[in-house]
């Protein structure tokens, strides 16, 4: 099952994504939730009733005239895991990890699967990493590996956009991680039913050239290994999401760096899931807004 959200109606509405098509699942059943989290965190009965409304053939829309969201967006939690591939370590120059390098991204810089991705105003130091991500699927803690796989929802493409300079000043990486539109997630998250996760071939392009290919079987630590660490931490909850790391081939580590600029185009695709694509272009600037009577300057 593929479940997406789509721009629709001046908000966001949850939807399946079948044969070329998507269902518009508020309007097949009212009794769906509008807003993915949501969706989710309703669990097994809410499932049926999205398998139900796919078999009734009502609310279909072809899936080129509608705009993807990201399929949540708005995650409570963004998790992120870096040096998660041989080879990015070896070409970071960082030894192995003994566990693994956690970081967050901001839920407000998530965009969606086709969404414009900006160069900030303050560095010209931007990077790409193509990423498989997961989504969890209901509330939990203290999750043993070997029931990882209960909890996750399903699997999604990333591209983990870094600002690298604001990364690399401190050893805390969140800033430089989450600037606006620097957590592009889609194209809808697949259920975890439909594939092993760690055996999923995956590819960046960056103007069609390419930039990064591997296979998740690579990943040091896999995702059921992340969601065990990460619910001995914190309480997961429906719609979380983590990004589990990018293999090598990042700007950063070619001489000198291949930066992204403003044109290029950068595509991420992985294996039984699908592909995000997305243009760079310059930030718009915008200040803080001036108070009556005040002047600006």
């Amino acid at each position: 099952m593929k479940l997406a959200s789509i721009q629709a109606d001046g908000g966001v509405r949850t939807a399946t994504i079948l044969d070329g098509e998507l269902v518009d699942l508020h309007r097949a059943d009212p009794e769906i939730p509008e807003e993915m989290t949501e969706l989710l965190a309703g669990g097994e009965p809410v499932l049926e009733r999205v398998r139900a409304a796919i078999s009734s053939g009502a609310a279909r829309l072809p899936l080129d005239g509608c705009r993807l969201a990201a399929p949540v967006p708005r995650p409570r939690k963004f998790f992120a895991i870096g040096l998660n591939y041989a080879d990015h370590v070896a070409e970071s120059g960082q030894p192995t990890p003994e566990h693994p390098t956690v970081f967050s991204k901001m839920p407000s810089c998530v965009v969606g699967p086709f969404d414009d991705i900006e160069r900030p105003v303050v560095s010209t130091a931007l990077d790409y990493e193509g990423e498989l991500g997961f989504v969890i699927g209901r509330r939990c803690r203290h999750v043993p590996r070997e029931r990882a796989h209960e909890v996750i929802a399903g699997y999604v493409v990333i591209n983990d956009v870094s600002v690298r300079d604001y990364q690399l000043r401190t050893t805390q990486w969140t800033l430089g991680k989450s600037f606006d539109t620097h957590g592009v997630v889609g194209p809808w998250i697949v259920t975890g039913d439909e594939f092993d996760p760690h055996a999923l071939d995956i590819r960046t392009t960056v103007n069609g050239e390419v930039r990064q290919q591997s296979n998740t079987r690579n990943l040091i630590f896999d995702c059921f290994m992340q969601v065990e660490l990460l619910s001995s931490v914190c309480t997961l909850e429906a719609g979380d999401i983590v990004a589990t790391g990018t293999p090598g081939g990042v700007g950063i580590a070619h001489d000198p760096p291949r930066w992204l600029v403003p044109g290029d185009v950068v595509r991420v695709e992985i294996e039984a899931i699908g592909a995000i694509e997305n243009r760079i272009v310059e930030e718009s600037p915008v200040g803080l807004p001036v108070r009556a009577g005040q002047k600006a300057g």
